[in-house]
């Protein structure tokens, strides 16, 4: 539903917790007329409003969104015309200080709340106390398949499963990517190589693996970067320095993977790809909530950029595109990673604020990697529904 107030837009809407993330989710047949990629000026224009972007402060405090890329997306669901699949699903990633929106890439987490939002809203019906919705992400062309517990005809939310970086437990969604390789550049290695060298100016060169799961990655020695044994200093991955280092290496690595034509474009109009991991061996350390990690959990550490800033928890889709490399011979992310992890189905990240267990599934036929399915649980909730009031 859509109604004019004076000099605001009510539209209806649904504010969603999904994983570490956080979206405000529109039904497609309440938004303007128009979709990406051809056709989105009318979305652009509502979505940064409404997430009160840009904002030169990146806090966002004119809008839902929370001055972090994590808390600052959109997801558009419909019913789907394909036989196989239940809903169609639309990811926007809003700029903070930019106005930026970019459509190229799915958000992991908030797929997570696709499903019950389907089943909540009518768009998918059940029998029994078991819920499985197919989904279809436009944005990578790829299929999803979200399983989880119903009650009472709608998505279950209480339960015992808890994942790091939320303060609740939930019911848990397992949330599986179906064929996820070439999701942005149609190739799991965009450039061919397990290895690249990237330049990044001033005559600086680094050794990166640009791998392409779920979303595009580019993947890094933390040894490299010049961090110190904490890794997750946040202070030393927000100084500008910093910051502009990692940005330049994402910027070499959008082009060298086909994502862009020029620099130009990675730095005002495609500021959300590749996701930068920087990664380093499994080691104990501290969370950003103050728990002790022990390396023994671990298969990998890392510590992830999104649109410029440091990611407090890791996006799921880098994580997934993270322990497939790390299964995958030479990638940088190999040899850093637990060999032990590389017989094992479940794989453990260690980033900011704990542990993240997942699945990759990776085999070498015919002499070539392939990537046939990732998996991960997490949980999701409905924070409010009604109408979002946007100028």
């Amino acid at each position: 539903m859509r109604e004019d107030r004076l000099d605001q837009l009510r539209l209806k809407a649904a504010f969603y917790r999904g994983g570490t993330s956080k979206a405000v989710i529109f039904h497609k047949k309440d938004l303007p007329q128009g979709e990406p990629p051809d056709n989105c000026d009318g979305w652009d224009r509502l979505f940064l409003s409404l997430m009160g972007s840009p904002d030169s402060a990146e806090r966002q405090l004119d809008g839902m969104g929370g001055g972090i890329s994590s808390l600052s997306k959109v997801a558009i669901i419909s019913p789907s015309e394909r036989e196989d699949v239940d809903v169609d699903y639309t990811f926007a990633q809003i700029g903070i200080d930019k106005p930026i929106v970019s459509y190229r890439a799915n958000c992991g987490n908030i797929s997570s709340a696709v499903g019950p939002f389907a089943l909540d809203e009518g768009l998918v019906s059940v029998k029994g106390e078991q819920a499985t919705v197919r989904i279809f992400n436009t944005n990578t062309q790829k299929k999803l398949v979200a399983q989880f517990e119903t009650e009472n005809g709608k998505a279950k939310v209480g339960g015992n499963f808890k994942i790091d970086g939320v303060s609740r437990a939930g019911s848990p969604i397992r949330l599986t990517f179906v064929d996820p390789a070439g999701a942005a550049t149609g190739k799991l290695l965009p450039t061919g190589n397990v290895r690249d060298i990237l330049e990044i100016g001033n005559g600086r060169k680094i050794e990166a693996s640009l791998i392409d799961v779920a979303n595009p990655v580019v993947i890094v020695d933390m040894d490299d970067v010049g961090t110190d044994s904490s890794g997750f200093d946040t202070a030393w991955f927000q100084s500008a320095e910093k910051r502009k280092l990692l940005e330049d290496i994402r910027v070499a690595a959008a082009q060298k993977m086909g994502l862009v034509a020029d620099a130009e474009a990675a730095r005002n109009r495609m500021t959300n790809l590749p996701l930068v991991a920087i990664v380093r061996r499994p080691t104990s350390y501290r969370s950003n909530s103050g728990v002790e990690i022990d390396g023994k959990r671990l298969d990998v550490v890392t510590q992830m950029m999104s649109m410029g800033l440091p990611h407090k928890a890791t996006p799921l889709t880098g994580a997934m595109c993270l322990a497939a490399a790390c299964k995958i011979e030479g990638t940088i992310a190999n040899v850093l990673a637990n060999p032990e992890s590389f017989s094992r189905d479940a794989f453990r990240i260690g980033h900011p604020s704990g542990v993240l267990e997942l699945t990759a599934a990776c085999d070498r036929s015919g002499g070539n990697w392939r990537v046939t399915e990732a998996g991960v649980f997490r949980t999701a909730r409905r924070l409010f529904d009604g109408h979002v009031l946007v100028p």
